[in-house]
């Protein structure tokens, strides 16, 4: 069979070379040189897996955070507790708030994984003067000194997971509840 010069100009063009796209679909496995049995006291809670929820902090540390997050059923539970960063799960029931509240020198990370809600944010506790909706996926910033409140609007628990710097709860908190979580602050 006879092929015009630079008919395939691509050199691994060809009629007998096809080059189909790879797909990528969902997680790979990773190996690590170093066997987590010898890993410097690490923990990794794998996706597949009930996840114990306990404060895991200062120790070094891996996590679905998302799987944890939607496991989550307390109000409030401190899952890494370190010097200068803390994790928390949270869950509000349908209709729940966070309650209005200020951090004075804590700035705030909350990530939704589950449900839907409003948030409000402002200088002072009677002019709340950013409100946003806020869904699945959505983050939210919080600057420290900043008075904030979040409510869940949707019709399932408001999954969420917050990082506070530096750490705002004693290492380990667990409140099952709000009215605990007022009940202990």
């Amino acid at each position: 069979m006879y092929y015009p010069t630079n008919m395939y100009p691509n050199p691994y063009q060809n009629p007998y070379y096809v080059q189909v796209p790879l797909y990528n679909y969902g997680r790979q496995p990773v190996y690590s040189a170093v066997p987590d049995q010898y890993n410097y006291n690490s923990f990794h809670a794998s996706y597949s897996e009930r996840i114990p929820l306990t404060d895991y902090g200062p120790n070094p540390f891996t996590i679905n955070i998302n799987e944890a997050t939607k496991q989550n059923n307390t109000y409030r539970t401190a899952l890494w507790t370190g010097a200068h960063l803390q994790v928390t799960l949270m869950s509000i029931k349908v209709g729940g708030d966070i309650g209005l509240e200020m951090h004075s020198d804590v700035d705030q990370f909350l990530r939704i994984e589950q449900g839907q809600g409003v948030v409000q944010m402002g200088k002072t506790k009677n002019n709340l003067n950013f409100r946003r909706n806020v869904y699945d996926d959505d983050a939210i910033v919080i600057p420290a000194g900043t008075w904030h409140n979040l409510t869940n609007t949707g019709n399932v628990p408001l999954k969420l997971y917050s990082i506070y710097a530096p750490p705002n709860h004693p290492f380990g908190t667990v409140h099952t509840t709000k009215a605990a979580a007022m009940d202990a602050e």
